[in-house]
């Protein structure tokens, strides 16, 4: 068995995985973070690696203290990927972003793939039919909109993700939930609507903590699952153990 973590900016995601059956997962914020993969280890006493991707600031050592009962493994860019990276600047592409177009690239073979990751950043990711990662763009999530209008002003207060009522805000509060989940709406249609025109034989990918909320706003056909990164990364990961 095989304990795969994702550090976000955000929280941190865990999950089980026996071959590519997931068993179990948690979502949990960094100071649960011992106490969870203890937990697991007790329920699942048959995991014997730990993969981690991580974006955010938890230590190594604290995984690196489970080195007595796992063999512990930090992803990295020196791990073998199932794509070309034609990124200009590839040891700074982020290792989410990297582990998401790997997925892609596994899970979705000869399409072009636009992999969107609906988190604290949204992220775009191309990968084309013939496995080339071509870059993507990178632009600020839902809950950063709401905190920008809050910390950039001296009025606007810091609101709670709420559906629009009205495309017409009405208040001040419906004000701000029209602009900010429709302008992320119509920018994320609009970044799929140049990418089809780019390319055809074409797939999105949307995952991410706020994968639910925007789906069904989006105009364009997505494959839509919030756990595409956590479930990439176990595919990674068994990508490396077979191409080592």
């Amino acid at each position: 068995m095989i304990l795969t973590i994702d550090v976000g900016n955000t929280r941190i995601k865990a999950a089980v995985f026996e071959g590519d059956i997931l068993l179990e997962q948690l979502v949990f914020f960094k100071n649960e973070l011992q106490k969870n993969i203890e937990n697991i280890l007790k329920k699942f006493k048959n995991t014997t690696h730990l993969v981690v991707a991580s974006v955010g600031n938890v230590e190594k050592e604290v995984f690196l203290g489970f080195n007595n009962e796992l063999i512990v493994h930090f992803v990295s860019h020196h791990d073998p990927f199932p794509f070309n990276n034609k990124y200009e600047t590839p040891e700074t592409l982020g290792i989410d972003r990297m582990v998401l177009a790997s997925g892609a690239a596994l899970r979705f073979p000869r399409q072009n793939r636009l992999v969107i990751d609906a988190g604290t950043c949204i992220t775009y990711d191309f990968i084309d039919q013939n496995n080339n990662y071509l870059g993507g763009a990178i632009s600020p999530g839902l809950r950063l909109r709401y905190e920008s209008l809050h910390k950039y002003t001296s009025k606007l207060p810091l609101l709670e993700l709420e559906s629009p009522k009205h495309f017409i805000g009405t208040s001040t509060s419906q004000s701000i939930h029209s602009g900010v989940v429709n302008a992320l709406v119509y920018e994320m249609d609009g970044f799929i609507d140049e990418y089809k025109r780019l390319s055809s034989n074409f797939i999105i990918i949307l995952t991410g903590g706020d994968t639910e909320f925007l789906a069904k706003r989006l105009k364009n056909t997505i494959f839509a699952n919030s756990n595409f990164l956590i479930e990439s990364l176990n595919q990674t990961f068994q990508y490396k153990i077979n191409n080592d």
